[in-house]
């Protein structure tokens, strides 16, 4: 988050995200790196409340991260912007735009779960952004943990190929230290605070395990040095600053992932991660150009990391501040620009002026006077952009690749107590929503009650809870909702004729479509008709009208999904045919066909993971099958029972507290969306009862 001297070398920064499952140490993990590079003089603990990533009250309290946290550090001659992310599941919008924007990655494992549900989901953003990173299994000193375990579950869910360069000495409260494979060496912790450790020889009750690992280590970088690869083979000794460069280029081009282990907690292992992190993850010079397209689409562009290239940006979250008002952070990938001048925004066509550049440290902020390709920053003063819109050199835009927002899957009605918190909520919701892309609101058209949606039943309690603490608005909130949705199974042909005289104005429009399922995206819509004889905007109104029919669905009101229209026969009049007329026709066409095309109700399915001891597992299985769960597989993972499952949404409103009870209180779990399915007849029936107000 900061911006350095003109003259600052883009090789020594760094910028990476943490990630992981929820409860693996990753705020931990960053309150260490802050000490340790000299950022805090006192360590922050989640448990008491006092972590400094962790800064919003609503974290505080529930020990967990909720927002990404952005803070600047320095280690040896490096600069690192790091973003602390959370592991909950209803706040994974906020790890897919740090993985936006970020270079390296830090995967944080815990020694005892491994890899956990999440760790897969926060996997998958990052292969999908191609971002190199190290793995740290963090929770050595934890009662059960089992490194080796974790480094196979890796290669196994993952599906990507770890690599130790480290080796633990002990393991649950005899952990001490571990053995650096590259040096061949000891590294003991010697302090409480963890700050001093002292080199020594590999014990010899590991030598051997050193010895296969260090092969194992050399076998996979070799491929990148020849000179190295000689040496290997004529058991020459090699020197780690070779190994160090050869592992380097393996975890950029993403051939491996280098793992290392500790315990945050107990500060030890911290200092060596620091190292990977400025040995092996990538500096802006290491990647690519970004990609991008001009304004219209139709060219492809790019953007080197330097600053003589045209200034471009992408915004990648918005946060409202009670001091300066809205900020946005953003990403700099070329160029550079400067308090009080002006940059474009290509995405919403403005040009927006800098009022103050920060540099951020959690929730603290020191001002600075430029930003320059590499750099993080939080600048004041943008009123049109919002999360995911690129600001570029007007004379020079480029479009950068926008996010992908996943659709909420749980409603919650809220209503303003009085008439004067009518206008408080009203603005208040529009600042969540600027901060929050994944959290939606509408109006009920039949009840006039306003609708939250949002990721999961924690997202929006948090939302209404920072409703009535931060923004001080007085509401009634209802209880949470599933978010359902529509869709149809027959594939129909259907024609319209709009023929009609409002006023004095006749209107004219004959449109035929075919509506069909499509396995995949939500809309899709296609003009098959010889668009020459037709005017564009008659073909344009007639994409409008049935995407805005998709907001309504004909079983019960809820939004249609899954739906490919084809536009095969048009009709107009040049004088009574207008964009209206084509919009009012394709909306009753598209209402018309659906009602015939057999639609159905979708329901969110979550993939559920319950850990629980084996004398449960019977009550465990019992509940998630009245819950209309379907068991996927059963595995042991330590001493614990792992069930996999999918369970419709509806069913998993209060399932902690029912699976406390069936457990004892020993039994923990996790889910996440897994897409939608049709729901059984019987369920479908009781839904369209109850929105029609006769059940």
């Amino acid at each position: 988050m900061a911006s350095g001297p003109a003259s600052f070398d883009l090789s020594k920064l760094r910028n990476i995200g943490i990630v992981a499952h929820i409860d693996a140490g990753k705020t931990t993990t960053t309150e260490r790196i802050l000490f340790y590079t000299g950022r805090l003089h006192k360590m922050g603990e989640v448990h008491e409340g006092t972590a400094t990533m962790d800064w919003m009250a609503q974290e505080q309290e529930r020990g967990i991260t909720i927002t990404s946290a952005a803070t600047t550090c320095f280690w040896k001659d490096c600069k690192i912007n790091i973003i602390d992310t959370p592991g909950h599941v209803d706040f994974t919008i906020e790890v897919e735009r740090s993985l936006r924007v970020l270079d390296g990655v830090v995967g944080v494992f815990c020694a005892v779960g491994g890899v956990e549900p999440q760790s897969e989901t926060v996997w998958r953003q990052a292969d999908k952004y191609k971002v190199p990173r190290i793995a740290f299994i963090n929770k050595m000193d934890r009662v059960g943990a089992d490194f080796n375990q974790c480094v196979d579950q890796i290669s196994e869910r993952l599906g990507h190929k770890p690599l130790p360069i480290q080796i633990p000495i002990g393991k649950e409260a005899d952990f001490a230290g571990v053995v650096d494979i590259i040096s061949n060496q000891a590294v003991l912790w010697k302090t409480e605070l963890g700050d001093t450790f002292e080199l020594a020889e590999v014990p010899a009750d590991l030598k051997d395990d050193v010895a296969k690992a260090r092969e194992h280590l050399l076998e996979i970088v070799s491929e990148q040095d020849d000179s190295l690869l000689e040496a290997y083979l004529e058991g020459k000794e090699i020197d780690p600053e070779q190994i160090w460069a050869a592992l380097r280029q393996s975890c950029l081009k993403q051939q491996c992932v280098p793992v290392l282990c500790g315990s945050a907690f107990k500060n030890k292992g911290v200092q060596p991660l620091l190292d990977a992190v400025v040995r092996l993850l990538p500096s802006p010079l290491d990647l690519p150009p970004v990609d991008g397209v001009s304004p219209d689409g139709q060219q492809k562009m790019q953007r080197k990391p330097s600053v003589k290239e045209p200034f471009s940006a992408l915004a990648f979250k918005i946060m409202s501040d009670p001091f300066v008002g809205s900020v946005c952070f953003m990403r700099v990938y070329s160029g550079s620009f400067q308090v009080g001048k002006h940059v474009y925004n290509v995405s919403s066509n403005k040009k927006e002026r800098v009022g103050k550049l920060l540099q951020i440290h959690a929730n603290k902020r020191e001002e600075i006077q430029v930003a320059e390709a590499g750099d993080i920053v939080a600048v004041v003063g943008l009123r049109f952009t919002k999360t995911g819109d690129t600001l570029a050199d007007q004379e020079k835009p480029i479009v950068l690749e926008r996010l992908n927002i996943p659709e909420p899957v749980i409603n919650l009605a809220v209503e303003p107590k009085t008439k004067a918190d009518q206008d408080k909520l009203s603005e208040s919701l529009d600042r969540l929503m600027l901060e929050d892309p994944t959290f939606k609101v509408r109006t009920d058209e039949e009840s006039g009650q306003i609708i939250l949606s949002g990721m999961g039943e924690l997202h929006l309690e948090i939302i209404t809870d920072r409703l009535l603490r931060e923004f001080k608005v007085g509401a009634n909130v209802g209880r949470p909702q599933v978010a359902y949705r529509e869709t149809i199974q027959q594939s129909v042909e259907h024609s319209v004729v709009y023929d009609k005289v409002v006023g004095s104005q006749k209107h004219f429009a004959k449109v035929t479509l075919r509506f069909s399922h499509l396995e995949e995206g939500e809309f899709e819509f296609v003009d098959a008709i010889d668009s020459k004889t037709v005017p564009k905007e008659f073909i344009e109104a007639v994409r409008s009208g049935v995407r805005e029919s998709l907001d309504n669905g004909v079983v019960a009101g809820y939004p249609v999904i899954n739906l490919k229209a084809e536009l095969l026969a048009l009709e107009h009049s040049d004088e009574d045919s207008t964009e209206i007329s084509f919009k009012v026709a394709a909306s009753l066409c598209f209402r018309e066909a659906v009602l015939k095309a057999e639609p159905v109700i979708l329901e969110p399915l979550m993939k559920v993971e319950v850990v629980s001891p084996d004398e449960f597992m019977g009550d465990v299985i019992a509940d998630l099958n009245a819950r209309r769960g379907k068991v996927l597989k059963m595995e042991k993972r330590g001493v614990a029972q792992v069930i996999d499952a999918l369970v419709p949404l509806a069913k998993m409103f209060g399932y902690a507290t029912d699976l406390r009870s069936v457990s004892q209180g020993r039994a923990s779990y996790t889910m996440m969306v897994q897409g939608y399915q049709q729901v059984p007849a019987a369920v479908q029936q009781e839904i369209v009862a109850r929105i029609r107000g006769y059940a």
